[in-house]
């Protein structure tokens, strides 16, 4: 099972590189398998790739769940 996190695309470049927000964080991924993604879209991230675009609810919906899930956690 692979997990993919939710980011949202900052700016992209010619050469099919995006920087994305990932948790407050900037990184760098490839776009190479989502060429029709532009900036301010949400894609779910795996690996360094973009593996698709998702819309902003259900990027929201799943962040919210991996806060919550680590709060859980923590709490053990």
């Amino acid at each position: 099972m692979c997990l993919g996190v939710p980011a949202q695309i900052l700016s992209l470049s010619e050469d099919n590189v995006a920087v994305v927000d990932v948790n407050s964080n900037r990184v760098k991924i490839s776009t190479v398998l989502t060429p029709q993604a532009k900036t301010g879209d949400w894609v779910l991230v795996h690996a360094g790739f973009a593996m698709e675009i998702m819309d902003g609810t259900s990027a929201q919906e799943s962040l919210e769940l991996m806060l919550e899930l680590k709060k859980l956690r923590e709490a053990l």
